[in-house]
């Protein structure tokens, strides 16, 4: 398997730093990034980098002038036709389409498409998903899972070791209740039937009692305190609530195709809460107040964060303290990532905190997220309030059916379902994903399920309609091998189409680098308007040979950039829609 070391652009962006260090090497400009970004407008070039404008005060140099001392000392790779400057100091940058080809040929022979090798195999640990036991997982969690695995893959496609963790809420203050309530009022045949309903309808008129009446509440605490003591009988009722509730979420993460390295709940850590406390005593960054043991941390700015209880229990901050701990010493990771919604910001920001405090030195990272909702009326199956997740993915499943039984009427029943399970699926996610990550999404079935426009459905049929243009050559022109011919760029559609595709390891870098899967839906759609333009513009089947090989082997990279692009999202291509 072939993996670059660095991508295209930043070869670009080195070559600029070094030349700017060989034009100033009086100066220390280690702390400036002197990069490249793509152009805007083709008349001003393929890149252009913006340092002289970074130097100038450092330099004491107008940015111009600073800029013609880069083109004057500047060596050309082969790959640069030729730089100019422009306005107040930006450098343009004009590639020759001999080297855009050649990029081209290697992203076509690298399985890995021209990724980058960034993670040397460097430990990233991602936190997400996260549902509770004992209760269904809803539209709140699409988020946290979805966008939580497309990091998770993009880490893994960057050559990182990825530890993907799902950190699910199966200890605290619910289980006496739903112990208790098991006993007292459980329906047997319908925790074979539906479990997960049935466990959260236990502890619902569980938890109802427990208002109504002091008795049951004690008598739910005793169950508790049985249960972290390690009551055999209760220990055995709370493991089997953990396997039938995972039972059904495995279900809906195989529909997702999301799977987790590991299945570490807040029990796991039990144990070392104390020792926990202890640590936080024994170095100073904590007090008691009230009966309660706090690390006060409002001369930060970060008010108090209780880290146990005045009853003697702990919560969250010590349980997310010792998780860090323990993950640290088990897995090394240079990163420990947590994907979770916007709610959760002040308390990551305090433990984190009081990581540091304690010498932690991995990197911790919070990616919050806005809600997701759905505009009233859209979706019947509700409730309450709470919309279940199992039910979002029916209902796109079907109106997807709809879709692809519209668009192929002729296909085969079976596998209309297929491509409707994938365009469904993949809807939901793209809608999610396409988005910043920290914006409120509104979910409309109208816009997820486009065939046109900035939708999974829109990229999946772009990347349908490249097979179908391979498959005519192939049955048009039989025993050639379009690999054997090289790839030239005549046209202006071409070479557009041609910068995108060389610009694809850059932006997996950008939206690993940014958390943003966001980044990686916008490059593709782009990609495929190019492509869009270039396949209306430019004859391909009634070409001659040469320049017709040369633009199936540009449709075959599209095909595959697309694809990756979309897997990296967690999406998949059907061959036909």
């Amino acid at each position: 398997m072939k993996q670059n070391t660095l991508s295209f652009e930043k070869q670009l962006s080195d070559w600029c730093a070094n030349t700017f260090a060989t034009c100033f090497p009086d100066s220390d400009l280690s702390t400036f990034t002197l990069g490249v970004t793509p152009g805007k407008n083709e008349q001003f070039g393929d890149y252009q980098c913006e340092a002289a404008m970074k130097l100038s005060k450092k330099l004491r140099t107008n940015p111009r002038a600073i800029g013609q001392a880069f083109i004057d000392h500047a060596v050309l790779p082969g790959l640069i036709e030729k730089i100019e400057i422009a306005g107040p100091g930006f450098i343009n940058i004009f590639l020759k389409n001999e080297g855009i080809s050649i990029q081209l040929t290697d992203m076509l022979t690298d399985e890995n498409l021209g990724l980058p090798n960034k993670g040397n195999n460097q430990t990233v640990l991602i936190d997400y998903s996260s549902p509770n036991i004992a209760k269904p997982m809803h539209i709140g969690h699409i988020r946290s899972t979805v966008i939580g695995n497309s990091i998770d893959r993009l880490y893994r496609a960057l050559g990182y070791n990825v530890i993907a963790d799902n950190h699910l809420g199966d200890w605290g203050t619910q289980f006496g209740l739903i112990i208790l309530g098991y006993r007292e009022f459980a329906d047997h045949d319908a925790l074979k039937t539906a479990p997960v309903e049935e466990l959260e309808r236990i502890y619902v008129e569980s938890y109802n009692r427990s208002k109504e009446d002091g008795t049951w509440r004690d008598r739910a605490k005793a169950e508790l305190v049985k249960l972290q003591q390690g009551d055999k009988e209760n220990r055995a009722l709370w493991a089997t609530f953990i396997q039938l509730t995972l039972s059904e979420f495995n279900k809906i993460y195989k529909r997702l195709d999301v799977s987790f390295d590991l299945y570490r709940g807040e029990s796991f850590y039990n144990d070392d809460l104390a020792k926990t406390v202890e640590k936080l005593e024994m170095a100073g960054l904590s007090e008691e107040s009230d009966g309660a043991l706090i690390c006060n941390l409002e001369e930060d700015g970060l008010a108090v964060a209780i880290v146990r209880k005045s009853d003697g229990g702990y919560n969250y901050t010590t349980t997310d303290i010792a998780t860090v701990a323990s993950r640290t010493e088990e897995f090394s990771p240079a990163e420990i990532i947590y994907v979770t919604d916007e709610r959760q910001q002040l308390h990551f920001k305090q433990f984190f905190h009081i990581c540091k405090q304690l010498g932690i030195e991995t990197k911790l990272t919070h990616i919050w997220f806005g809600l997701m909702r759905l505009p009233e009326a859209t979706f019947s199956t509700r409730e309450g309030n709470v919309i279940k997740l199992e039910a979002l993915l029916d209902e796109a499943e079907a109106r997807a059916l709809e879709v692809v039984k519209a668009s192929s009427p002729d296909m085969d029943e079976t596998q209309q379902k297929e491509v409707a399970r994938a365009v469904g699926i993949g809807a939901i996610k793209y809608t999610d994903l396409s988005q910043n990550p920290q914006s409120l999404v509104t979910f409309t079935w109208k816009k997820a399920l486009a065939m046109d426009g900035n939708s999974a459905p829109y990229l999946q049929y772009a990347y349908a309609r490249i097979a179908s243009v391979r498959d005519k050559y192939a049955t048009k022109f039989p025993g050639i091998n379009p690999d054997e011919f090289p790839i030239k760029l005549t046209e202006e559609q071409e070479r557009r189409l041609a910068l995108k595709l060389i610009r694809f390891p850059s932006a997996v870098e950008s939206a690993a680098r940014l958390h943003r899967p966001s980044v990686m839906a916008d490059y593709l759609y782009d990609l495929s308007q190019a492509y869009s333009s270039f396949y209306q513009n430019v004859p391909f089947l009634k070409a001659e040979q040469g320049p017709r090989e040369s633009r199936i082997r540009l449709c075959t990279l599209t095909a595959s950039v697309l694809k990756k692009g979309l897997s990296l999202l967690g999406i998949e291509t059907p061959e036909r829609i």
